[in-house]
């Protein structure tokens, strides 16, 4: 065309190459939806006769074939499927969206895997405007939710399902929990407290577990991640327990299925690291007694800085040696002389006689300086940095409130590829 605008009509104007290429792959696209529509729907291979058995026992008839708009990775396609209909129990179906797994939604199994792939990583807005500029998809921002959700609720139903046995990575494996609040819809905050001003909540907590493995060394000698090695594993979900409880808590029961996928118990050294809350502490014994227990260092020594504020005010200087000296002190392992240090205090202020206590209760998790001659990791930044990257980065940010189906949805679909089995799951789910 445009040569021959050059031999016998006026010049064309300049078209970028940009322009160029932007409409020919949109034409590309579209000429393959064309051809795949036209290939599936020259196949009627999904009638299978008159009459096939449904699940109910009985048969059902068919009832003709209808059509439906199918989005796909190259386009719109409008697929012809027959249909059944059992007349006993009033179920239909088609065959040729269970062979395509189409399910109830508009998106083909290609497009719904590329958009669990971008909404694992960043808003549902911004993932249809990825799959806008790089695949040439106009999908919209809320088909992207409904699908990723929808998407997401189906690994978390695998997750709780499937727990094989691994092997452990690493002859020393850690174990770490922690807890983050996300932003919630004010429906999922009715009768529940919270830290605002007039004692509601404006949030409710995600409960995670990540297990790695730290053969590597940095510069200093001190251990690191192993690059590759981390896992995670995140719901909103209740770890509370008691003593008389027949069951492990919904979360205990996260933990335990997530360390036998990763096979910390087959590891030669399992280390837990966590702060200084209750329930981290509750299942790791309950769950993996005789494991190493360490309360990260940073946490700990946070806890000493906090008190030495509250006896000597903020602005002190003697306070703040007085907080390095308490650090120095947990740090060679001399908790006694910490003790010693706190004494004078316990009558005259509550953070200090807390402080105590949670010295005390915590005192075989904070052996740093056995801990260091083992080549252990004292510090739960893997568990931290897992909490603003598996959580926050997606789940906090401005404007966000979640639904705790959505909000749980979008956790097990983040963790899934976050923790590299993303294309494993898809494996399974077109093997099924």
């Amino acid at each position: 065309m445009l040569f021959e605008h050059a031999l016998h009509g006026p010049a064309p104007k300049p078209v970028s190459f940009e322009t160029l290429e932007t409409a020919t792959r949109q034409y590309a696209l579209n000429l393959a939806a064309q051809m795949l529509e036209s290939a599936l729907n020259a196949d009627h291979s999904d009638y299978v006769g008159p009459f096939c058995r449904c699940n109910c026992g009985n048969e059902a008839r068919y009832a003709g074939r209808k059509s439906k708009t199918v989005v796909s990775v190259v386009g719109e396609m409008t697929l012809s499927r027959a249909y059944y209909l059992c007349d006993h129990c009033g179920v239909g179906w088609f065959p040729r969206d269970q062979r395509l797994k189409l399910g109830r939604g508009s998106l083909s199994t290609g497009l719904t895997r590329m958009v669990g792939t971008t909404a694992a990583l960043v808003s549902f807005k911004e993932a249809d405007e990825l799959l806008g500029t790089l695949a040439g998809v106009n999908v919209g921002a809320k088909h992207v939710e409904r699908a990723a959700e929808t998407l997401g609720a189906e690994i978390a139903v695998r997750e709780q399902a499937e727990a094989s046995v691994g092997k452990p990575c690493s002859r020393t494996m850690y174990l770490g929990m922690d807890g983050t609040g996300i932003p919630m819809r004010s429906q999922e905050l009715v009768g529940r407290s919270g830290k605002q001003a007039d004692g509601s909540a404006k949030t409710r907590e995600v409960k995670l577990v990540t297990i790695w493995s730290a053969d590597g060394r940095d510069k200093e000698g001190l251990p690191v991640r192993d690059v590759g090695s981390v896992s995670y594993n995140a719901a909103i979900e209740s770890a509370a327990s008691r003593d008389t409880d027949d069951t492990l808590s919904d979360f205990a029961y996260r933990v335990e299925r997530e360390a036998t996928r990763r096979g910390f118990n087959a590891a030669d050294q399992r280390v837990i690291i966590g702060d200084g809350a209750k329930w981290i502490w509750n299942i790791a014994d309950e769950l993996f007694p005789g494991a190493i227990q360490i309360v990260d260092l940073f946490h700990a020594k946070g806890t000493i800085s906090t008190v030495a504020k509250d006896i000597f005010g903020i602005d002190s200087e003697y306070g703040q040696q007085w907080a390095k000296k308490r650090r120095d002190e947990l740090e060679e392992g001399r908790i006694e002389d910490i003790f010693e240090a706190l004494q004078p205090h316990l009558k005259s202020y509550k953070e200090v006689r807390s402080c105590r206590k949670y010295l005390l209760n915590n005192k075989h998790r904070m052996q740093y300086p056995t801990f260091r001659r083992q080549g252990l990791v004292t510090s739960s930044g893997v568990v931290e940095a897992g909490c603003k990257l598996a959580i926050g980065t997606r789940l906090k940010r401005s404007g966000m409130h979640w639904s705790l189906n959505g909000a749980n949805s979008i956790i097990a679909l983040r963790c899934c590829k976050l923790s590299n089995r993303y294309d494993d799951f898809w494996q399974k789910r077109l093997a099924s």
